[in-house]
């Protein structure tokens, strides 16, 4: 077994145990591998695991990432997600081959994805992203937002609200971010009651993210690695 496929098989196993403990099942919580700055050949390994969700954060990546493996690993249907902060004018080239955007969290960027939507009569799936911290350079809605921001995402055709994403402060105990999260969904499912997904938790933290109710936890490098180092 290689180093990459027992990183994985201990997530799993650690997702699996931590769903147990707070009686739920495995099959809740979805794995969604992040593979930024790791090389292509890293995601066809763990497809040939049987994985299917990954994301990425920067579309010059992505983009080339999702092309080449389509040619190295033809057949497999892909599940990429988007997690980074979408600049608006790389929203239709990550439309051609994210599934999910987990970064929905400013008016411009809705805006444009609904030009997106209505020009090609696609479909989107969408995470309002949550800004958690007091730095607003952060990307990320503000909370108090969110009533408002949901409503007009409803106005767009071929947008679909799935839930939540939110990562946690830097320095603090991501408990509190993430039940501020919960908190943050219950308000939106008055607004979407079919947004019950919640995108928390990371390589650090998602156990803790999985206790509270996490249904995607987003990880990176306890199952990448270093890159270079697979």
């Amino acid at each position: 077994m290689s180093q990459l496929a027992a990183r994985y098989k201990e997530v799993q196993d650690r997702i699996s145990a931590a769903a147990t403990l707070s009686g739920r099942q495995a099959s809740d919580v979805e794995l969604i591998v992040i593979t930024k700055t790791h090389p292509t050949l890293v995601v066809a390994e763990l497809a040939d695991l049987g994985h299917r969700s990954f994301g990425e954060n920067k579309d010059q990546e992505a983009r080339p990432k999702a092309m080449e493996l389509d040619v190295l690993r033809p057949g497999i249907n892909f599940d990429w997600h988007f997690v980074g902060q979408l600049q608006s004018n790389k929203v239709k080239s990550a439309m051609i081959y994210a599934k999910t955007i987990h970064s929905l969290d400013r008016p411009s960027l809705l805006k444009e994805i609904a030009k997106q939507l209505a020009s090609s009569q696609a479909q989107i799936d969408c995470y309002i992203e949550l800004n958690l911290t007091q730095d607003l350079n952060r990307g990320g809605l503000d909370p108090s937002m969110i009533r408002q921001f949901a409503e007009s995402a409803l106005e767009v055709p071929g947008l679909r609200v799935l839930g939540v994403m939110a990562v946690a402060g830097l320095d603090v105990d991501p408990r509190a971010d993430f039940e501020t999260a919960v908190r943050i969904s219950h308000e939106l499912r008055e607004i979407v009651p079919e947004a019950k997904a919640l995108s928390i938790g990371m390589s650090a933290d998602y156990e803790v993210a999985i206790e509270l109710g996490a249904t995607h936890v987003r990880i990176g490098s306890a199952i990448t690695g270093p890159r270079g180092n697979n």
